[in-house]
């Protein structure tokens, strides 16, 4: 029985830092919060010793997970009973490991592939269609095709590129697992992550041939809500912790904030709008899997319900581009207020301009991380104001075409709730959303929703809870804020939500914005003869002047 005094811990780990928050047992209070930044960020220019890194790679060390676990558990915990701890980790975020769960990286820090190749990874995309290509029951669940930024195309990289690597590994392994793995010294794999990210299913296991040597480098996953064991002596010690508390298995970062938000039962599409966007629609029946949504399993993210899971490659990241590339102020939190105030002013339709939201890649329907982003109808009356419109209009619009895809799949969307940072900080966002889905957006009037939903997966692991219903009404949110359509908005958005549909759906639109994002300009389309001719004439042409 956990006592009175006794307290839970959630963990999240983003794509640039890691956040934790402490909650009463009693009362379900937040008593207090904590921030840590990775030391080495996300690395896609050089290692940490300044070995440079190719086009497309996206990297992080596991070191920097283990040091912003130490900082945020010793800031919450040091002194205090904790009953449960909770992760949720960005997805898929893999790393290959020693069996004693030492991280390549530490033995090999020269070499770009014993590192931690972060979700928009985006060099793996080439292994992907080879996948793809072979086929098989386990794309079943897919839509027929896996991403380069999940696990299996990131196992076959690195058995292709780095031999020596692959050699060595004797575990592949996502960075929240291998996180819990520390922790506890348990190697405890989330079901969450096996499903989503490396295709497993309770009836098949894992792919079996897809990469040689991957399925030795995996193990069976457990259900979310398990606890994947105690948090060890060594981690008590350096972290002032008291008590032995449960920690959970790790569960995809988009996922875990589903509890702390309400988001518990069938009809709910819960869309976590961070640096990508994720979006979970919640069943209790199974329905064949909609055309272009990303992928479904059973009981992975919540146990009893199918979660349909899809996203935007790029979301807020897309609007940070903008901001720090064309600045309105020196701080970037500024600059963002300034042209949040601005767009505001602007209707619907007021900037002529239509944009594509593909800044990094593509994963609804097309999925393709190589698929390169849009802007289309300038003139000499474009301003870096309309450009930014145009942007959050985009956004807004790839989530619509989410929504439209699981409803042409006979899924009921009956409630949508969005939740994370942007959430809190752009209303106008928000507002726009309302009006281009024509529907109620809910938002959660919660701090921190995604360690919050770590934490209650912790509780869950620690029996503080029985479900995880009973913990989101212990420890959830209990008000949200309400953003409702206006009609005249909405009717405009409609007229340019199919014209940003014709034009997602231009084969030729789509070739040469994947050729360009993957770097590849080659005149496959002009003969030999005719291209040398041409470039004959050219050189003349520079000749005369």
């Amino acid at each position: 029985m956990v006592g009175a005094e006794s307290f839970l811990i959630g963990l999240d780990f983003g794509t640039e830092s890691a956040r934790g928050v402490l909650l009463d047992v009693a009362d379900g209070s937040q008593i207090a919060s904590h921030a840590f930044p990775y030391r080495h960020g996300v690395m896609t220019a050089a290692l940490p010793d300044g070995t440079g890194l190719p086009r497309g790679f996206a990297l992080q060390d596991a070191a920097d997970y283990v040091e912003a676990a130490e900082v945020i558990l010793a800031a919450l915990g040091s002194g205090r009973r904790i009953a449960g701890i909770g992760l949720g980790f960005t997805a898929s975020s893999p790393l290959p490991a020693r069996a004693d769960g030492t991280a390549l990286s530490a033995l090999y820090p020269s070499d770009p592939h014993s590192y931690v190749k972060l979700w928009k990874h985006a060099a793996a995309q080439p292994y992907a269609a080879s996948i793809n290509r072979g086929g098989g029951a386990f794309l079943d669940n897919f839509g027929g095709k896996v991403s380069g930024e999940w696990l299996l195309a990131k196992a076959a990289q690195i058995q292709a590129e780095a031999p020596i690597i692959w050699r060595e590994a004797d575990r592949f392994i996502e960075a929240g697992d291998w996180l819990v793995w520390q922790l506890t010294g348990v190697e405890a794999r989330s079901l969450d992550f096996a499903a989503y990210k490396a295709q497993f299913s309770a009836g098949s296991g894992y792919p079996s041939d897809t990469v040689p040597g991957l399925l030795e480098r995996l193990s069976a996953p457990l259900p979310v809500g398990s606890s994947a064991g105690r948090l060890n002596a060594a981690w008590q010690a350096r972290t002032g912790i008291l008590g032995e508390p449960a920690v959970a298995v790790a569960v995809i970062d988009s996922h875990v904030v589903l509890p702390a938000v309400g988001g518990v039962s069938p009809g709910t599409l819960v869309g976590a709008l961070g640096t990508s966007a994720a979006y979970l629609l919640l069943a209790d029946t199974d329905r064949p899997l909609p055309f272009g949504i990303e992928g479904v399993a059973h009981g992975a993210a919540l146990p009893d319900l199918w979660c349909y899971e899809a996203g935007q490659a790029g979301f807020g990241d897309v609007l940070a581009w903008f901001v720090s590339a064309f600045p309105r102020a020196e701080e970037r939190s500024e600059s963002f207020r300034l042209y949040d105030a601005a767009a505001a002013m602007l209707q619907p339709g007021d900037s002529r301009l239509l944009a594509l939201d593909w800044w990094s890649g593509n994963r609804v329907p097309y999925a393709d991380s190589a698929l390169s982003g849009l802007i289309a109808g300038f003139g000499l009356h474009t301003t870096s104001t309309h450009i930014y419109r145009a942007l959050l209009e985009a956004l807004c619009f790839g989530a619509r075409s989410i929504v439209d895809h699981f409803r042409a799949g006979n899924l009921a969307v009956d409630r949508v709730v969005l939740t994370s940072g942007l959430t809190r900080r752009n209303p106008l966002l928000l507002q726009i959303m309302a009006d281009v889905q024509a529907t109620e957006i809910l938002v959660p009037d919660i701090l921190n929703p995604t360690a919050v939903g770590a934490a209650i997966h912790g509780a869950v692991a620690a029996g503080v809870v029985a479900d995880f219903p009973e913990g989101s009404a212990r420890f959830g949110a209990r008000a949200y804020d309400r953003f409702e359509p206006d009609a005249r908005r909405a009717a405009i958005y409609e007229v340019l939500y199919r014209q940003y549909r014709d034009l997602a759906a231009s084969r030729t639109v789509r070739q040469t914005l994947s050729q360009l994002g993957a770097g590849v300009v080659e005149p496959t389309t002009i003969s030999g003869t005719a291209a040398a001719g041409r470039a004959e004439t050219a050189r003349t042409a520079i000749g005369r002047n």
